[in-house]
Parts: structure tokens; C-alpha cells; sequence
């Protein structure tokens, strides 16, 4: 695998009682890219991250990651190599200040994950490099109010600073924008981009405006199975690409620019 493409899937394959969810997708992120997996609902988007975090067994097929096989890891091994999704740590705790949702996701580090009796005194140790990423996600401000008091758009950005506390060299980012306002959207893409200036990350997004505007690579799925990839202004003017998302989508597709 080539030095420069940190995850790679071959023929990755995923049987569900004779229906194939997931169909030998052959898929290649490049280290310190943005790369977002579109398709229509029911093409496989979600099943693929969870085959990437081994939260599905793949029926057959291989998942590089960082030049090694990682297709029998289990969850846990995947995360320490440093794959990362976003929902994966519980992330928001919602009585917990913004700061120490942070600090609690920091906690691997002290290798003490399960260990809530830890003095207070040892966990404000963690409490520069909790600020250090509030400060990256443009949530400093905001460390002392409780994660319910945020707003939802906020709130995700919370999730992205506790995601970044794993210290991912891959984020798995599912559906980002979903169910936000323009102007959360906004902010989440702006803060997307911005924490993938020297990181890799991996999207699932339905957002085509989003995916236009910050996607260095898009692959598009269909039935489970690859039917485009490249940058986004060749991906929308793809006619199978066009053809698969038909009506709105397909001028939500043309017009994302």
C-alpha cells in the first residue's frame, strides 16, 4: 500500500442472509485528506463504518490501515491504532461541564478510562490540554456551562473536541451536519475543515453543499457497490451519479457549488 493512502479496503464485502449490504468496495483514503462516502438512502454508507470500526465483520474482503491488515481487530484495537469515530466514546455526557466532557474523553491517557475515583487534583492535570482543544473547536468560551445547556450545532462540536481528545490519525465523521440550521451547518463544516488541516478524515454526509465545498475525494455508493469516485466536480457531473439521485436530490447534487 502506498505510503500515502492510510486506509484501504479490497473487494469489501457484506452479506446480510443472502442480501449484500456492501458489495467489494474497493475504497483508498489519502493521509491528510477530507473524503466523503455519499449515496442514496440504503447504499450502504453507514454499513461500511461500521465494517471500518469492526462493529460488523466484513463476510469477506481486507481493511488496511497505516500499511496493516486490520480486518480480524476487534473495535477496541481498531480505536488504539487510532481510528476514531465520532460516536464511539459516549462522547457527551450531558450534566457534565463542556470542559469536563473533555477531560474525561482525555483520560486514556492516564490510562485510567474506568477509574472515576481518580482525585480531582490528578484529572486537573488534563485540564490545559482540555482547553488547548476547546480552544480548536471554538467552545472555550463556553467550559463552564453543563453539554445541555449547548446548542445542538455546539453540541457536535463537543462530540468532534472529545473525538480529537483519542488523538485520532483517522476521524470517522457520520452525518455531521445532520439536523442542523444553516448556520450550525455552517460552523461545523468551517470546524471540519479546519481540525482536518493536519489529519485525516472520513465522512458520511447527505449535505452535498457541505461535501462540495470541503471534500478533497467523494465516493459514491449504490446497492452497496462503488459507482463513482473522484473530486467532487466530476462526481456531480457523472450521468450514473446523476441517474441515482433523481428529483431534488439530483439538483441538490448539480447545484451544491
Amino acid at each position: 500500500m502506498s505510503a500515502d493512502i492510510i486506509l484501504e479496503t479490497r473487494e469489501l464485502t457484506k452479506e446480510f442472509k443472502g442480501f449484500v449490504a456492501v458489495s467489494k468496495v474497493n475504497l483508498r483514503v489519502q493521509r491528510g485528506s477530507i473524503h466523503a462516502l455519499i449515496g442514496p438512502n440504503g447504499a450502504g454508507k453507514t454499513t461500511c463504518f461500521n465494517l471500518l470500526t469492526k462493529f460488523l465483520t466484513p463476510s469477506s474482503g481486507q481493511i488496511v490501515f497505516d500499511g496493516v491488515d486490520i480486518t480480524a481487530e476487534t473495535p477496541a484495537h481498531i480505536a488504539r491504532r487510532g481510528v476514531i469515530r465520532s460516536f464511539q466514546i459516549s462522547s457527551v455526557f450531558p450534566h457534565l461541564t463542556v470542559l469536563e466532557n473533555v477531560r474525561v474523553a482525555l483520560q486514556h491517557k492516564l490510562r485510567s478510562s474506568f477509574h472515576f475515583w481518580r482525585s480531582e487534583r490528578e484529572l486537573d492535570l488534563l485540564n490545559g490540554r482540555a482547553k488547548e482543544l476547546l480552544r480548536e473547536v471554538d467552545l472555550e468560551k463556553y467550559a463552564h456551562l453543563t453539554a445541555v445547556e449547548l446548542s445542538y450545532g455546539r453540541k457536535r462540536a463537543l462530540e468532534i473536541a472529545t473525538t480529537l481528545a483519542m488523538d485520532p490519525k483517522l476521524m470517522l465523521l457520520d452525518e455531521p451536519t445532520q439536523g442542523m440550521g444553516l448556520e450550525d451547518v455552517d460552523r461545523i463544516r468551517q470546524l471540519i475543515k479546519k481540525v482536518a488541516a493536519d489529519r485525516t478524515v472520513l465522512m458520511v454526509e447527505h449535505n452535498m453543499s457541505v461535501v462540495a465545498s470541503i471534500a478533497d475525494t467523494i465516493t459514491v455508493l449504490q446497492r452497496g457497490a462503488t459507482l463513482a469516485e473522484g473530486p467532487y466536480e466530476q462526481v456531480a457531473k457523472n450521468p450514473a451519479v446523476i441517474e441515482a439521485y433523481m428529483g431534488s436530490a439530483q439538483t441538490e447534487l448539480q447545484g451544491a457549488h
